[in-house]
């Protein structure tokens, strides 16, 4: 059993894929965990609980219910957070254009891709140390100037609203000293990015964490891939 840092995490989104793999990676290092699912029923992340001997705990939380954000945010209390991680994400057909996309699809992948991960972190500041880092889920896809080839086009506009919700949101809180991260992990083989992917979750999610790692307590926001590189807006 890995002895404990005392570092504390939050992880929001991870009952599989990337998600589940950062509270594991947390949990190996070292960290306390609290990490959340969707629903209630047993799962992997509470297989995983269950043999963490205490140092991760399994909560519920649909971040596209605010009411759901709010509970959670009474259940943990006086509980402090070294590292708040939002991990949201759902795509849609790849060459799906505004010109074709359902209206319903379009509105689900906004909400749930750019608003709700900054409403979790509107509701949740509080609980992150002042020294504390808060980091999304970002992705390559959302930067504008380095699409150049298209497709993807409503999973790229959403993230984009994300990464410019979280420059908002960094310009509003411009004296903070806690470091803002967004994190673009690469085209990583789960079940948004699909067996084609250049990347497995093992090779993208150590370097995840090695990038948060090597910026907490730097302040300031900072756009970065897996290999802890700038990502351009």
């Amino acid at each position: 059993m890995t002895a404990s840092t005392g570092k504390t995490a939050l992880i929001i989104g991870a009952s599989r894929g990337l998600g589940y793999a950062l509270a594991a990676e947390y949990l190996a290092r070292g960290w306390q965990v609290t990490a959340t699912v969707r629903g209630t029923g047993p799962g992997a992340l509470r297989d995983l609980a269950g043999s963490a001997a205490g140092r991760l705990v399994a909560e519920t939380v649909d971040i596209t219910v605010p009411e759901q954000v709010a509970a959670l945010h009474d259940r943990l209390g006086q509980a402090r957070f070294d590292l708040l991680f939002i991990n949201a994400g759902v795509t849609n057909g790849p060459g799906e254009t505004v010109a074709d996309v359902p209206t319903d699809t379009f509105v689900t992948l906004m909400v749930t891709n750019a608003l709700s991960p900054m409403r979790v972190i509107e509701g949740l500041q509080d609980l992150v140390t002042p020294g504390g880092t808060i980091a999304v889920m970002s992705s390559g896809q959302g930067s504008v100037a380095n699409n150049e080839r298209g497709g993807f086009e409503i999973y790229r506009a959403s993230k984009s609203a994300l990464n410019q919700l979280m420059r908002s949101f960094a310009a509003r809180h411009a004296g903070d000293p806690r470091t803002l991260l967004l994190i673009a992990p690469g085209w990583v083989q789960t079940d948004l990015g699909g067996p084609a992917a250049p990347l497995t979750i093992d090779q993208s999610i150590p370097g995840v964490v090695d990038t948060i790692e090597a910026q907490a307590g730097r302040g300031g926001l900072q756009y970065l891939d897996y290999r802890g590189q700038t990502v351009r807006w």
